[in-house]
């Protein structure tokens, strides 16, 4: 599909309701209907996360290919990874319609799901039918109505563990009631214990939120560290509506997009002085040069969703490739030469 038409897809997809538009998007991108490029690499691009080998840092967040419907697709759009979920032990259909949110003057987007997806056993089923040739991964959730949420992070890792690449604890959404009470030092260790305990071979991320004071990122550090934890990914939604012109600025949910972009690469910044650990950045991203950023302030990898949703799939490459003639320009011959590099300008 050659740009024009994205783009007049891409306003298409503005006339119908955001869940329904996405929903129409993916089913677009099974049928072959997406710029395809395959991954896009050069020898300054293809880099290591946490012992995984990608051909690029630029990855798809968790919460696009909730259901692992299009991992397979989304694998031939120019990214280096993909991470789908989240994913629960039961199937759960989240929370009531509408919650889902454009905030098109901020080039943002408001969602309050609260991880609704089809359940552990028929995503496995997909992940283990696709066929990529990028790594994939998964996003570990809990069932709302469960009596041990804990629990369930184990549950699902152990069920799908040996279908991914990565899976990622995600502790950090705000759409389920007290999920983030799960961040406490205390409760964090004790459900990391129990997703290691399963893991077999699989690494295993921790995404935080960015609503984090300095205490809580170093206290976080810690147990990370302590736990055997992989890679940290920074950040997930923020409740923060700090500068807002959009109408929907008010509705409940986590916020994503552009008005994230410093508060998520601060944390980022501030963790990378905290820990060794392999970050990932995630938020705000939509162009090479805030991807650059998020690598010059920590981050081995960078992690795309809202922009997306305004510069369509093409907008992948874009950042690939554009990301990698800014490390040419500045010297670096790989990725990893330039990680932490700029922290300093975001603390």
């Amino acid at each position: 599909m050659n740009r024009t038409v994205e783009r007049i897809g891409l306003a298409a997809l503005r006339r119908f309701d955001p869940e329904t538009a996405h929903a129409m998007a993916l089913r677009a991108l099974r049928s072959g209907l997406a710029v395809a490029p395959g991954p896009v690499t050069s020898d300054r691009l293809k880099t290591d996360i946490a012992g995984m080998a990608v051909p690029n840092p630029i990855g798809i967040a968790a919460g696009f290919d909730k259901n692992a419907e299009s991992t397979a697709a989304l694998s031939q759009c120019g990214i280096g990874f993909v991470e789908a979920g989240a994913a629960t032990p039961l199937p759960q259909p989240g929370n009531p319609k509408p919650r889902l949110f454009r905030l098109t003057e901020d080039a943002a987007a408001i969602n309050r799901f609260g991880f609704n997806n089809d359940g552990m056993h028929a995503i496995g089923a997909r992940l283990r039918a696709a066929r990529s040739n990028i790594p994939v991964g998964i996003n570990l959730g809990a069932n709302k109505t469960s009596d041990d949420r804990a629990a369930d992070f184990a549950t699902v890792m152990a069920h799908l563990g040996g279908d991914v690449s990565f899976a990622t604890v995600n502790v950090s959404s705000p759409n389920t009631e007290k999920l983030r009470d799960l961040q406490g030092p205390a409760a964090l260790a004790a459900l990391l214990d129990g997703v290691m305990q399963v893991r077999g071979n699989t690494p295993v991320f921790l995404k935080i939120a960015p609503d984090l004071s300095a205490s809580e990122i170093a206290d976080l550090a810690v147990v990370a560290r302590d736990t055997g934890v992989d890679a940290i990914i920074a950040t997930n939604t923020t409740v923060s509506r700090e500068g807002l012109r959009s109408p929907h600025a008010a509705q409940a949910g986590g916020l994503s997009g552009q008005p994230l972009f410093e508060r998520a690469t601060r944390v980022l910044a501030q963790l990378s002085t905290q820990t060794d650990i392999p970050l990932i950045g995630v938020g705000g991203v939509g162009s090479a040069e805030q991807a650059y950023a998020k690598i010059r302030a920590g981050a081995s990898a960078v992690q795309l969703y809202t922009a997306l949703v305004y510069g369509g799939l093409s907008l992948v490459t874009d950042i690939v490739r554009g990301l990698d003639d800014l490390l040419a320009r500045d010297g670096f011959a790989s990725v990893s030469e330039a990680v932490g590099t700029g922290r300093d300008a975001w603390l």
